[in-house]
């Protein structure tokens, strides 16, 4: 049997992306099991694998785990990318947080009706260059580091990356007038783990198409 975490979702980003993200920048190989039918879903749940009948679910270490937030501190501490001590914990849940409430509009987008697709985007937009980019230029300012939290690569980074190039698939010049976090964004991508998870053919999954959106309103009845 395979010592490879196993990880079960559909064929797209969504919320499995950053579990994917995380052990990609970790150096770590996975195995995916796609969702494609609600037969699927319903045998996982009657199994007792869905503790709380949600996807994503990640098979490691003997575990069946479950709920987004949960898998990626486990991941993060196991491969230690989860800060020295305590109140570096503090503040990568701190910056992760951040990250992920501008993260979560942008994996809602595709399922936003059409007509209300235009200002749903520019509202996002405009948050990530009036409100969030601005906050991480400041960190990035005042730790005076290369990473956001101590002097090492974390989970943090690995989440920040994830979400600026989020942004820049709908906006190319996001980043314009925020000059340290384009030379984060160059640094870390440089990380050979990471460089490599940004290569074509990798894990790494494409922005959600209609055949993704479909799916996931099939398999989950929405």
């Amino acid at each position: 049997m395979s010592g490879k975490p196993k990880l079960c979702y559909f064929n797209g980003r969504g919320r499995m992306e950053s579990i994917r993200w995380l052990l990609a920048a970790a150096g770590v190989e996975f195995e995916e099991v796609i969702l494609e039918t609600r037969e699927q879903f319903e045998d996982l749940i009657r199994d007792g694998a869905l503790l709380f009948e949600q996807v994503p679910l990640v098979e490691i270490d003997g575990m069946k785990l479950v709920q987004t937030q949960a898998i990626l501190q486990y991941i993060a501490a196991k491969y230690n990318l989860y800060g020295k001590d305590l109140k570096e914990r503090a503040l990568i849940d701190m910056y992760v947080g951040g990250s992920t409430d501008l993260m979560l509009p942008f994996m809602y987008y595709p399922f936003i009706e059409p007509e209300k697709k235009e200002e749903h985007l520019n509202n996002v937009l405009d948050k990530a260059k009036n409100r969030y980019f601005p906050v991480f230029e400041k960190i990035l300012r005042d730790h005076g580091k290369n990473y956001l939290v101590g002097n090492r690569f974390s989970w943090a980074d690995v989440h920040l990356l994830e979400v600026i190039l989020m942004v820049e698939e709908k906006c190319a010049g996001a980043l314009t007038n925020f000059p340290l976090l384009r030379g984060f964004k160059t640094r870390i991508s440089e990380i050979p783990t990471i460089k490599a998870f940004l290569q074509p053919g990798s894990q790494r999954k494409p922005v959600p198409d209609e055949k993704y959106v479909q799916t996931v309103k099939k398999v989950l009845k929405m």
